[in-house]
């Protein structure tokens, strides 16, 4: 791996949530070093409102964020993919496309949040912690030496992330 910036897809079946978190958050985290994108399997054509206003109120750029399949990221005029992450076990055990450039691929499985159901205060604090938890490992990938790692190391580093413990011990 080198120094220049990587190009990340956090897959999810219906791109509306944690995909989206992932994308906004490793692009405002990662300090140039990732280009972060999201998709589904299955995108539910629209973003979770309450992903929205999580992402703004962290000042994160929303603008543009969609919801789309993963089948545009498989063309040849997609961009080069060095990573691709899924983010819910839903997506994790589906027959993904065949990524052109054979980027490195881990699961992160989490919580979804867009299944919570109670008061607004409880779905708030469901996006919350699937941001925080999700800022925990893209923090942990941000920070690997990616130039000093063959990509069996990295395929190792990323798996292991995503089984990290959470600050409230879920793995």
């Amino acid at each position: 791996m080198s120094d220049r910036a990587f190009n990340i897809l956090f897959l999810c079946t219906g791109n509306s949530a944690r995909s989206i978190l992932a994308e906004g958050l490793m692009n405002q985290l990662a300090g140039g070093r990732f280009h972060a994108y999201s998709a589904g399997s299955m995108p539910k054509g629209t973003v979770h409102p309450q992903a929205i206003r999580l992402l703004d109120s962290l000042g994160i750029e929303t603008e543009g964020m969609r919801s789309k399949p993963w089948d545009e990221f498989a063309v040849a005029s997609a961009p080069p993919l060095d990573f691709v992450i899924t983010v819910c076990d839903n997506a994790a055990g589906e027959v993904c496309p065949v990524w052109p450039g054979q980027p490195v691929t881990a699961h992160w499985g989490l919580p979804d949040p867009a299944a919570v159901e109670g008061s607004e205060a409880q779905v708030a604090l469901a996006f919350a912690d699937t941001a925080r938890m999700l800022r925990n490992r893209i923090g942990l990938m941000a920070n690997l030496p990616l130039a000093s790692l063959n990509r069996l190391s990295l395929k190792r580093e990323m798996d292991a992330i995503g089984k990290t413990e959470d600050a409230d011990g879920k793995a």
